[in-house]
């Protein structure tokens, strides 16, 4: 009579082998075709991103991320934000000295 295992490999401390652990392989993306070509077309256009939103691991240890489109910012828009960070800074530390 032969005992066979489960279709998983074990070496000889009755570890799991895993048959395909290469880092850099091709990972599937479980999504629907219209959902992955409107994703594609989206990155594809002038100034679009995708951005991770949300990234967490199962109890399984698959890792599962929600995608998001991004549009970046303009040129006068990181210059406005760069001057009112610049204007915090100088109030801050103004406030630290006075008191």
């Amino acid at each position: 009579m032969s005992s066979k295992s489960g279709g998983s490999k074990r070496n000889t401390k009755g570890e799991k082998i895993i048959a395909d652990n290469r880092p850099k392989r091709k990972r599937k993306l479980l999504l629907h075709s219209r959902e992955i070509n409107k994703l594609k077309n989206a990155s594809q256009k002038k100034g679009m991103t995708l951005i991770p939103m949300k990234l967490f691991f199962n109890e399984k240890g698959i890792a599962k991320i929600t995608i998001g489109i991004g549009k970046g910012k303009k040129l006068h828009d990181k210059r406005q934000d760069e001057k009112s960070k610049d204007w915090d800074k100088q109030k801050s530390r103004l406030l630290k000295n006075n008191s």
